[in-house]
């Protein structure tokens, strides 16, 4: 039986799921983000009891294929970020449907629908979130920042960081306040 869950954004995610299932005694054939295969079907009572635990850990289970879909792309997106590997001429476009196998369009459509927000805005904020954590752990300059999020120059990523944020990303830098966002709040 597949199970969809909503807010599984990285490794620790899969970790605290498989220890909800672990602890419901539900034996599982696979964990990955948004999902998880179980070796047979949960009886009612069981699902109730996971998706009170998946909502007390800030998760939560996804019962249409419309969120199945949109959960399914932002995992994508969040993990395409979090690799720090995105070309300058890269395209969310083509990116999205090569991984998704559907047309972007209807994949876009679908996003703004159940989400308030466009796919490339979505893309942008988590984008600017990764800044905000790069420039806080003081690793990389801003122009490394730039080319390892495919921005054409440092000019690009700081006039879009100021749309976002109000602040420089120096400005930022300054803040004692830090204003971070969690990648489940967007």
């Amino acid at each position: 039986m597949k199970i969809f869950i909503k807010n599984m954004v990285c490794n620790r995610c899969i970790s605290a799921v498989e220890k909800i299932f672990s602890e419901a005694e539900i034996a599982t054939n696979s964990v990955m983000l948004g999902e998880v295969e179980t070796k047979a079907d949960v009886s009612e009572e069981k699902m109730m009891a996971i998706e009170k635990s998946l909502l007390d850990t800030g998760f939560e289970r996804i019962k249409d294929s419309a969120h199945q879909l949109v959960d399914k792309i932002k995992n994508i997106i969040i993990i395409k970020i979090s690799e720090l590997d995105i070309d300058e001429n890269f395209l969310l476009s083509e990116f999205l449907s090569s991984k998704i196998h559907k047309d972007y369009s209807s994949l876009s459509k679908t996003f703004s629908q159940n989400e308030n927000i466009t796919l490339e805005q979505f893309f942008i904020l988590h984008k600017i979130e990764k800044v905000k954590e790069l420039l806080l752990y003081n690793e990389f300059t801003l122009t490394e920042i730039a080319g390892k999020l495919g921005y054409k120059s440092v000019q690009h990523l700081s006039s879009q960081f100021r749309n976002i944020t109000g602040f420089t990303p120096t400005e930022f830098k300054k803040l004692k306040d830090h204003q971070r966002k969690t990648l489940d709040s967007f």
